[in-house]
């Protein structure tokens, strides 16, 4: 999703950074991205920076956190949890992901995963916010996933937990091939496959279930 830079009212110098900072770091990366290239980009001064920001890490974590938080509006208002049916939902949040699946890599890729596939090993206090986001968000796929399975009757080796983790590992992993091959193609193809997946990942199951 693209960055909210100039969305609502005008924007502190904090806000800048932090708007800067989700644009740089899914353009270029974390090590690629400079305080001066920051500043630039937010039309502040260093001063401002180190104003609000102690670190170029200081500010990478509060981008993380930033992006979870508009990341998570974003996803509340999209049209797929009106549906009735719960695994109907579920199959809407990927075609859902499929459809902001266009424009350029930065606009699409996430911020969390871009910088775990960085600083993992480096910064722990990045690393542990990029963790949270990308936990975060899929723990709000969780009741959906428990309710179709409780509707359907579904006990298996296979928990809502895990599965909801499952599909942020096929999409960030979608993004990494995205960026290997310069187009969204095959993250489309990947979230199609996820989307089979579950449909024969219920499908099966209830048909087990039925013949114990």
């Amino acid at each position: 999703m693209k960055s909210t830079r100039g969305a609502g009212a005008k924007p502190d110098a904090r806000q800048k950074l932090l708007a800067a900072a989700l644009d740089a770091i899914r353009e270029q990366g974390y090590a690629g991205t400079s305080v001066e290239d920051l500043c630039s980009r937010a039309g502040v001064t260093k001063g401002a920076f180190f104003h609000h920001f102690k670190s170029k890490e200081a500010l990478a974590v509060a981008a993380a956190n930033h992006w979870s938080e508009i990341t998570g509006a974003f996803f509340a208002d999209a049209s797929y949890h009106q549906l009735e049916d719960p695994l109907e939902r579920f199959l809407g949040y990927l075609d859902f992901r499929k459809s902001i699946l266009r424009g350029s890599l930065p606009d699409f890729t996430c911020l969390a995963g871009t910088l775990i596939q960085e600083v993992y090993g480096t910064h722990s206090e990045i690393r542990d916010a990029c963790a949270d986001s990308i936990q975060t968000h899929a723990s709000r796929l969780v009741p959906d996933i428990a309710a179709a399975m409780a509707i359907r009757d579904i006990r298996g080796d296979w928990t809502a937990e895990g599965l909801a983790m499952h599909t942020q590992a096929v999409l960030q992993g979608a993004f990494v091939l995205a960026k290997a091959t310069g187009g969204a193609e095959v993250a489309v193809a990947s979230v199609d496959h996820l989307r089979r997946y579950v449909e024969l990942l219920f499908r099966s199951s209830t048909t087990v279930h039925k013949e114990d």
